[in-house]
């Protein structure tokens, strides 16, 4: 059989500094494991279910500890990209017949826009650019910004403060330049509405995994308040903007924010990953990614 086609991922959990457990490839010891993992781009945290069958007691106690990070990557063979980077909100282990089956909830960025608390002052003109830095050092987590983004850094003229959480003060500062972010495997993306995280693309044909023939649907045009969203009743022409859904198998190389080429039957063009659904089963079912693309104007 084709290496593409052999199903493959790996999973490895732990807290930093303590042991943790992997399981798939190359580890040599693959439970069957089935998984549900929801992203987009708006500011509300990326979501995960995944379903672990035979864990060892060991490795329970391990997703017990508090704050437990979770890593995912799936795909073909040797070929495996990252699906998911989160904490870990519940494991709950249960009998499935003569089977332990254990169901674990993930949520990307949990503890780092939770649990950071920040108390901000600064004096006389400071650059937007230089409280973002600050606010993402003091969460501890890596940040993209898009190329766009460099252009719309205000500066604040009389300081800046703020106290709350940080992900209430990432809003803030980016309403303030009219920007938006969102969190994608413990990395923040900062950028502007509608524009892709990276000029870097992929192309999405029937010979590079397309299934189906692409639904168009209509969205909300993406604003500095939040993430596109589905249309309905009557629309304002000007403030929606044509996509398609998009069914593909596994690629979680293709992420949210990400371009996209997409060439099908229906349609040709250029668009930005807005929402991402990837459903997994490495003995059966589904193996596949669903999109939804919103189009990039210009490209």
């Amino acid at each position: 059989m084709s290496e593409n086609f052999i199903r493959s991922y790996r999973m490895s959990a732990g807290v930093a500094g303590r042991s943790g457990f992997a399981i798939g490839t190359p580890t040599g010891i693959s439970p069957h494991i089935a998984f549900s993992v929801e992203k987009s781009a708006a500011e509300s945290a990326n979501t995960a279910k995944i379903q672990v069958w035979n864990l060892s007691p060991s490795s329970l106690s391990v997703l017990d500890t508090k704050d437990c990070v979770i890593e995912l990557k799936a795909g073909y063979g040797n070929n495996m990209a990252l699906i998911l980077v989160g904490n870990v909100v519940s494991a709950v282990t249960q009998l499935d017949g003569a089977d332990r089956l254990t169901e674990i909830e993930v949520v990307d960025g949990r503890v780092a826009i939770r649990d950071t608390y920040l108390s901000l002052s600064y004096d006389g003109q400071v650059n937007a650019k230089v409280v973002f830095d600050n606010v993402i050092a003091e969460m501890g987590v890596s940040v993209v910004y898009s190329e766009g983004s460099s252009t719309a850094f205000v500066e604040f003229p009389n300081g800046f403060s703020f106290i709350g959480s940080a992900g209430n003060a990432l809003t803030k500062l980016c309403n303030a330049c009219g920007l938006v972010w969102s969190m994608q495997n413990q990395v923040l993306q900062v950028r502007q509405p509608n524009e892709p995280i990276s000029a870097r693309g992929y192309l999405l044909s029937s010979d590079t995994g397309l299934l189906e023939v692409p639904k168009r649907i209509t969205l909300a045009a993406e604003s500095a308040e939040g993430s596109a969203t589905e249309t309905s009743g009557k629309k304002d022409e000007k403030n929606v903007k044509i996509g398609y859904e998009v069914r593909f198998f596994m690629n979680a190389a293709i992420g949210v924010n990400d371009y996209v080429q997409l060439e099908s039957s229906v349609t040709r063009g250029y668009f930005r990953v807005d929402k991402l659904t990837i459903d997994g089963d490495n003995l059966e079912g589904e193996w596949t990614c669903t999109a939804q693309l919103y189009e990039v104007k210009g490209a």
